[in-house]
């Protein structure tokens, strides 16, 4: 299947989800996600919701990580790029054009520092590669990231089982964590 094709199934497929299922299924993401050995680093990137897309509620990740004593790094569309802020209890967070709740200002963080990121995906595959929205927002910042900065993907549905086309600028994820396991890709 193609990209195109393969956006618009799972779009579809979260449009089903009510918002029980999807509160249901995004804390038992976080709790899969404490098997993974990851708790140990400082700086953890992760997108904030947009509830009208149906997107994994992301609140329970930032609860362990703040209970990890982790620091939260959530991003910010500038122009073709993405910003990143530390999430502090200061921070103020507006919804931009795009629906995403953003911080207005704040503690910069360079890619460079991040240890974690948590991605937003449509679709998967069992080798890693993933499918966005589109924009290529986050291969561009994952290919400012140091190499061995994990690349977490989260997702209501399990790997596509063929492979999902890929163009040169696309990195591949090192786990998908689901409701039920986790993949190590």
């Amino acid at each position: 299947m193609h990209k195109s094709e393969l956006r618009h199934t799972y779009k579809a497929l979260r449009e089903n989800l009510s918002a029980s299922e999807i509160d249901k299924m995004s804390l038992q993401i976080a709790n899969q996600s404490l098997k993974l050995d990851i708790w140990k680093f400082e700086f953890y990137h992760i997108f904030l919701s947009i509830t009208k897309h149906k997107e994994i509620n992301t609140e329970y990740l930032l609860q362990i990580i703040f209970g990890k004593d982790g620091n939260a790094v959530i991003p910010k569309v500038k122009g073709a790029e993405l910003e990143h802020y530390l999430l502090t209890d200061s921070t103020k967070l507006k919804i931009s054009n795009w629906d995403i709740p953003e911080p207005e200002k704040g503690i910069k963080i360079q890619p460079e520092q991040i240890d974690v990121v948590f991605m937003p995906l449509l679709a998967y595959d069992r080798s890693g590669n993933r499918i966005g929205y589109g924009k290529g927002f986050y291969d561009k910042f994952l290919s400012r990231c140091r190499p061995e900065t994990l690349k977490i993907g989260l997702s209501f549905f399990e790997p596509e089982a063929e492979n999902i086309e890929v163009s040169e600028h696309d990195i591949n994820l090192d786990y998908c964590v689901t409701p039920n396991t986790i993949h190590k890709f």
